[in-house]
């Protein structure tokens, strides 16, 4: 018992002088001045949801669209691993692939709208092993839209900016779907 005792007194004046010695939280910055650049991309994104292959698939979907008709209905989300093209043409070269999720985030399918999470990483050419990231809201059925970039990794880390997205080519039957992206990137 007396071995108890001691070993407990022990603790305690050990933490007693532990955060006296190491309590303090040390850091050394300085100001290091970073040049920016801006970066514009242009490639073409195709999003393939019909065929054996497909380069998105549904991976859930909510029991309340039961009767929606439409290739991506409300509620549901989608895994995607598309390809980055440098045309709208299927057998364009691919530069890259865009991997991610996205949601089928609007009830009214006339103002089809997603939710994105995708990674666009580059396979080929000056970017290669270089992504950007983003997370945003995406209008489908607008012209023209915008979205946002939120981070990258490689020669587009600490990335931010905006891709202006435009549908190329829509197959409201089976929701395939290219589109084009001209993006700014400012790292």
């Amino acid at each position: 018992m007396a071995r108890m005792a001691a070993f407990v007194c022990a603790l305690i004046i050990c933490n007693a002088i532990v955060p006296a010695a190491y309590g303090e939280y040390y850091t050394k910055s300085r100001h290091v001045p970073r040049k920016e650049k801006v970066t514009r991309l242009h490639f073409f994104l195709h999003d393939i949801l019909s065929g054996k292959n497909p380069s998105a698939v549904k991976v859930a979907g909510s029991n309340r669209t039961e009767g929606d008709k439409s290739p991506t209905p409300f509620g549901s989300v989608y895994a995607i691993d598309d390809p980055l093209k440098v045309g709208p043409e299927p057998d364009s070269k691919t530069i890259g692939n865009a991997q991610g999720l996205y949601l089928s985030s609007s009830q009214d399918y006339s103002k089809f709208t997603i939710v994105m999470c995708v990674d666009f990483g580059f396979t080929e050419g000056k970017f290669k092993g270089s992504s950007f990231s983003v997370f945003s809201r995406n209008p489908v059925t607008e012209a023209d839209r915008e979205v946002a970039v939120v981070g990258g990794r490689g020669k587009f880390r600490m990335a931010r900016g905006f891709a202006k997205v435009k549908t190329s080519h829509f197959n409201a039957t089976n929701g395939d779907a290219v589109l084009e992206y001209k993006v700014t990137l400012i790292h």
